[in-house]
């Protein structure tokens, strides 16, 4: 149950690629302890050193709400700037950011790059899009600020074309890219 099949299924799917996965459970206290951020990171590295990858989730057993992280975007962002990334993908059910719900109005347009996160953007993250989604936009905005306010990049792409992975990788614009001022 839980862990040990989700784990299960990322190994066995993993292991057809020849990669070996870790799993790495968090709590928001994980990561604002200077120390346990700290045991964190360097177990990151490590891991990504022996070449295995990481799977890092929330471990929502032992968080209670004061110390929870909450979403699986902020986790993401949080774990990009303890690893030093340069950049964050954040897969969706939609392309990325649009001027308006493209499920709803026809007119919707993508926008390719936000430099910028104004009250307009934000304005944009609407609410949460399909049942699948659990934070919906906004929390892709708030992983947004994390990243361009720590110097990496982030897109938001569909998931629903995991090939795009390679064009983003790349420098190909897919989704929308949030550029930050780089490295701090």
């Amino acid at each position: 149950m839980g862990q040990c099949e989700l784990m299960y299924v990322y190994d066995k799917l993993f292991t057809e690629y020849n990669h070996t996965v870790a799993q790495m459970l968090l709590t928001g206290e994980d990561l604002e302890s200077d120390e346990r951020r700290t045991n964190f990171q360097n177990t990151l590295y490590r891991l990504l050193e022996l070449g295995a990858l990481p799977i890092v989730n929330e471990n929502d057993t032992v968080a209670t709400e004061e110390i929870a992280v909450g979403d699986n975007d902020t986790l993401a962002a949080i774990v990009a700037k303890c690893a030093g990334a340069d950049l964050l993908v954040l897969l969706s059910d939609i392309d990325g950011l649009f001027t308006a719900d493209p499920r709803k109005d026809p007119d919707a347009r993508l926008i390719p790059l936000v430099e910028e996160l104004t009250p307009q953007v934000y304005a944009l993250a609407g609410e949460k899009g399909s049942d699948l989604a659990c934070g919906g936009m906004a929390t892709k905005l708030k992983a947004a600020k994390t990243a361009m306010e720590n110097g990496f990049d982030m897109v938001i792409s569909n998931g629903q074309r995991p090939e795009e992975l390679y064009d983003i990788v790349e420098g190909v614009p897919v989704g929308t890219l949030f550029k930050s001022g780089g490295k701090h």
